[in-house]
């Protein structure tokens, strides 16, 4: 097992890197977009996964171990392969996939080519309580524990870190308040979860028609 690897970049591409390391040049695919600004000399670290198949031994990379550890995790589920996976790592961060299980919303999952429908109603239900703590607690979360203070304060923590995460899974900032506003309003828990859930079911929602649009479309 590759844990991981550290040396100089001999190329990189798309996806890929080809690291230099004990006079070997070793091809990682790596998820596309995250290794930004890689350039061919400087020295690089990943920690890594290899998978091995009947015709070939690959090797993927990733920055993080929360990287990492989220690669395990979709790797168990039913239908997903290294590639979807490295997909999914390509189009979401840790975090936004955190979040996304947590509210139980597959949609993210199906903006990443290759997943379907049916596997990205999988992967918010099968990740559940695999990957929460990447959502409110460690490295790249979009909230850290509460340390004390007034009942208050306690909230208006919880509605930011709600608000943040609405963001990072695409709504505009507006539409993270005024939602998280209106969850509470409506008797929403308090608790980061519950509120997140409240919130994107009222975001996802439909709307309903004015009274002088249907009266226009009639005409």
């Amino acid at each position: 097992m590759i844990a991981s690897i550290r040396g100089e970049v001999l190329g990189a591409g798309a996806g890929w890197v080809v690291i230099l390391v004990g006079g070997l040049g070793l091809r990682v695919e790596v998820p596309t977009g995250r290794l930004i600004g890689v350039s061919v000399g400087e020295r690089l670290a990943l920690h890594t996964s290899l998978i091995v198949r009947e015709d070939s031994l690959t090797l993927f990379g990733f920055e993080t171990i929360d990287e990492l550890e989220v690669f395990g995790h979709l790797l168990a589920v039913s239908g997903v392969g290294p590639r979807s996976a490295l997909g999914v790592l390509s189009t979401m961060t840790p975090a936004e996939i955190a979040v996304a299980v947590e509210a139980e919303d597959e949609k993210p999952f199906k903006k990443v080519s290759g997943i379907g429908p049916k596997t990205a109603k999988l992967l918010a239900v099968s990740l559940a309580g695999k990957v929460t703590s990447l959502a409110y607690g460690r490295a790249g979360g979009v909230a850290e524990a509460d340390t004390g203070g007034s009942r208050g304060g306690v909230e208006a923590r919880a509605s930011d870190n709600v608000e943040q995460a609405l963001v990072g899974l695409g709504y505009a900032e507006s539409q993270a308040v005024q939602a998280v506003q209106d969850a509470l309003e409506s008797g929403a828990p308090e608790q980061e979860a519950g509120l997140l859930r409240a919130a994107l079911a009222l975001l996802q929602a439909p709307r309903p028609q004015s009274r002088g649009a249907v009266s226009g479309a009639g005409r």
